[in-house]
């Protein structure tokens, strides 16, 4: 997988990777992220072969493109293999700039579908859409197709350039798991309860990492085990971003561990429901023209919910906890800590404070996700 990792490594540079598909076949692409696409990437790939460009899309944004029907909610790609069968492959005009690859592949803009040369997207375009999500980027990418004498070695590609099978990404993407050891812990004492201690955990690909905080002593702790599954979220739980009530649930989970004699905190790195941080902010932007928190998301590209809990799992399996007390509003994380093996005995709601930032967020919640907080809804709302 070390090539599938250089070649994520290079796409989050800035830089073209060559991505080949089924080896019988022959066919491979030269792809660049268009997150951070230059001119001179462009003409890089133009002088790849002399075919045209292609941008390759994912089926959520070819449907917020007006292209395809809708898929279904909450769908994402399959993460064993990055496939989905409405991945689409647009033809770019030969003059199109990065600005105009930007807006065809993020706004709000729904371009003319005859104008569009558009096809299902190639197996290794649709690896580069793996390896973009992987890294957190946006989940689009331009190629352009080469010939088996272009990809060979010493042919007028630069040898330089990372190639990687859409095999190997495959591979890269299924191999998730968070070691069976881990990284590190030590004694953070915090405010809401000084008898802390953060466990890090790493992901078997070695890109993200979680931790664990265990509150009070262990032999204390209640039966079932008060856990909370809490993903990142750096404008609401460090600096109090009034968007979400994702700071409130934070603090608030920490009051409920120490008040009952301690509990645990998993703190997953899934930034933005798993569209790390970056993209968050756009879909952010998008929110600001009208777009609830789903329809942002999915007009980037990504599904409703990319979060996975499987890394969740293994912590918990690692520290040997298999019956609990689930601190959450959201159906998904029940269903996959049982699917898990994980005895989820009882479950408590975690309410944070209604506003009028945060009440589309909420009410987007509840309607598009079925979270649990119809409850909150019917409060009141803070400044009004």
């Amino acid at each position: 997988m070390r090539e599938a990792e250089q070649g994520l490594f290079d796409l989050r540079r800035g830089l073209p990777i060559r991505v080949t598909g089924d080896p019988a076949s022959g066919n491979a692409v030269l792809l660049a992220a268009v997150e951070g696409l230059s001119h001179g990437t462009l003409d890089q790939l133009r002088g790849a072969g002399g075919r045209r460009l292609r941008l390759a899309v994912t089926h959520h944004r070819a449907h917020a493109m007006g292209l395809t029907p809708a898929p279904p909610i909450g769908q994402t790609a399959d993460r064993s293999t990055g496939v989905h069968t409405g991945d689409v492959s647009l033809g770019l005009r030969d003059d199109t700039t990065p600005d105009a690859v930007w807006s065809l592949s993020s706004g709000l803009d729904r371009p003319e579908r005859a104008s569009l040369d558009m096809g299902a997207a190639s197996i290794p375009e649709i690896g580069g859409l793996t390896l973009a999500r992987l890294g957190q980027l946006l989940p689009a990418v331009v190629s352009v197709s080469l010939t088996p004498s272009d990809a060979s070695e010493g042919a007028p590609v630069d040898h330089t350039i990372s190639t990687v099978t859409a095999e190997q990404i495959q591979r890269l993407a299924a191999n998730n798991r968070v070691e069976v050891t881990y990284v590190s812990d030590g004694p953070v004492p915090l405010e809401e309860a000084e008898e802390a201690r953060f466990v890090c955990f790493r992901e078997g690909n070695g890109i993200l990492e979680h931790v664990a905080i265990l509150i009070g002593v262990r032999e204390d702790w209640p039966e079932p085990v008060p856990v909370r599954l809490h993903s990142a979220c750096l404008t609401g739980d460090l600096f109090g971003s009034l968007r979400c009530d994702c700071g409130q649930q934070l603090r608030g989970s920490l009051r409920v561990f120490a008040a009952r004699g301690g509990g645990v905190l998993l703190y997953l790195a899934q930034e933005g429901r798993g569209i790390g941080l970056g993209n968050k902010l756009r879909a952010y932007t998008l929110q600001q023209q009208g777009l609830d928190t789903v329809d942002a998301d999915c007009t980037l590209g990504f599904g409703a919910d990319e979060r996975r809990y499987d890394a969740a799992v293994e912590m918990l399996g690692h520290l040997q906890i298999n019956r609990i007390q689930l601190l959450t509003n959201n159906p998904e994380k029940v269903r996959a800590l049982q699917a898990g093996g994980i005895d989820v005995a009882d479950r408590q709601p975690l309410y944070g404070t209604l506003n009028r930032h945060n009440l589309p967020y909420v009410r987007a919640k509840v309607d598009r996700a079925g979270h649990w907080l119809t409850d909150m809804l019917s409060g009141p709302i803070r400044g009004e």
